[in-house]
């Protein structure tokens, strides 16, 4: 597995439904790009110019909804996974 360092967060994209609201099934080329993913890994936090550390928002498990154009899309291990940094997640989806 891949350790993020600083404020930087390990994700997996979870794919969108693949059928429309009214039943009709969208091809590859329809869907839009995921922006939710699944928190694989989590990083110390960004260290402040005073030497503080802030902790990121996240934890590993969360499903978390993340900026369209944010991270990073890397390979690890045969695995897509994406790398963004913490201000890249906008919110964790609760329900």
């Amino acid at each position: 597995m891949l350790k993020p360092l600083g404020d930087r967060i390990v994700v997996k994209a979870v794919e969108s439904e693949s059928t429309s609201i009214g039943g009709i099934v969208l091809p590859d080329s329809a869907k839009e790009k995921p922006q939710q993913a699944l928190v694989l890994a989590v990083g110390p936090g960004k260290l402040l110019d005073n030497g503080t550390r802030v902790a990121v928002d996240v934890n590993v498990g969360d499903k978390v909804v993340y900026s369209k154009y944010g991270g990073t899309e890397v390979k690890v291990g045969g695995e897509e996974v994406i790398i963004l940094r913490g201000d890249d997640i906008l919110g964790v989806v609760t329900a």
